[in-house]
């Protein structure tokens, strides 16, 4: 990915983030308060807060890209890509006690044995936001997912929480209509046990960054495709990966003709950076040791083995 697709990216990042930031502030949030209040549901001033710790996160994401696009400084020579999946971690953080938070409440109600009433307004709320947090999860999902952004891709699992959290008011009052008194704890249950394990999943793909886990087998395969479709590369060996971030890290050892003189060796490795970072989809840094393919030093590698 070039510099130019790198800026493009984090462009259309922060566009969909803002598309969740203002149907949050001028929709969803007003709405739910307003006809929360006025009908008296718990419910749907619930799946309100819910709309407010969705637009946290967004700022969350807002301030992990800003911070995680900048470039390497003298106290941070591989970039500050980290901050973003940072920023992953503390969205679904933040998502798991929301998810825990849902249960606990719907559980706590029933054993109360509270009752709530059917509401027309409240359950046309409902479907509302279902539709809109749905429309913007997809949206944001797609961005994330082609841009490589983990931070994005939790927060789209958030507005997608948030989009289960009304279906819960939803069927809770549907429930209500058909004579289940506690239609509308149960769904939110079962909707906070989906958003617990979403968010779980998602703090586990950050755990794995930090421990410097190997890029997908996939993003592997098409490296190595690039490296063999080199015809001056003899071999290659001590293929690494790893992501900070958005950016994939990338170092190997290439074999070429000991013949070769310095200056053509390494337009070879030039040669392939360039096509690594034209190809691959993502932002990437390549350290590339180029050895010459001689007996004495393949004996030196395979000691070193």
């Amino acid at each position: 990915m070039t510099y130019e697709a790198q800026k493009y990216a984090v462009k259309q990042l922060r566009h969909v983030t803002y598309l969740s930031i203002f149907v949050n502030i001028l929709i969803l949030i007003p709405l739910k308060f307003i006809i929360g209040y006025l009908t008296g549901s718990l419910s749907l001033l619930a799946d309100g807060i819910h709309s407010v710790s969705d637009m946290v996160t967004d700022f969350m994401v807002l301030l992990g890209l800003y911070f995680g696009s900048k470039g390497p400084d003298q106290n941070h020579h591989y970039g500050h890509g980290k901050l973003e999946t940072l920023a992953a971690a503390g969205i679904s953080f933040f998502l798991l006690a929301v998810g825990l938070a849902m249960i606990h409440y719907a559980a706590h109600d029933i054993v109360k044995g509270t009752v709530k009433h059917p509401s027309n307004i409240v359950l046309a709320t409902g479907i509302i936001s279902i539709f809109i947090k749905e429309g913007v999860y997809r949206v944001t999902r797609a961005v994330a997912i082609k841009y490589h952004c983990p931070a994005a891709l939790a927060n789209a699992w958030h507005d997608r929480a948030n989009a289960f959290s009304s279906l819960a008011v939803v069927l809770g009052v549907i429930g209500l209509k058909l004579g289940f008194d506690h239609g509308d704890q149960i769904a939110a249950i079962a909707v906070g046990v989906m958003i617990t394990l979403v968010s779980i999943k998602i703090i586990g793909d950050c755990i794995a960054e930090f421990t410097e886990q190997a890029v997908d087998e996939a993003t592997i395969e098409q490296i190595r495709g690039l490296i063999e479709a080199e015809d001056q590369i003899h071999s290659w060996h001590h293929l690494r990966t790893r992501a900070i971030g958005r950016e994939i890290f990338v170092d190997l050892h290439i074999v070429v003709d000991p013949k070769l003189d310095v200056s053509t060796a390494h337009f070879i490795s030039q040669r392939l950076e360039t096509s690594l970072r034209n190809r691959l989809t993502r932002p990437v840094n390549i350290v590339i040791q180029v050895e010459p393919d001689t007996p004495e030093f393949k004996k030196g590698h395979l000691h070193r083995l």
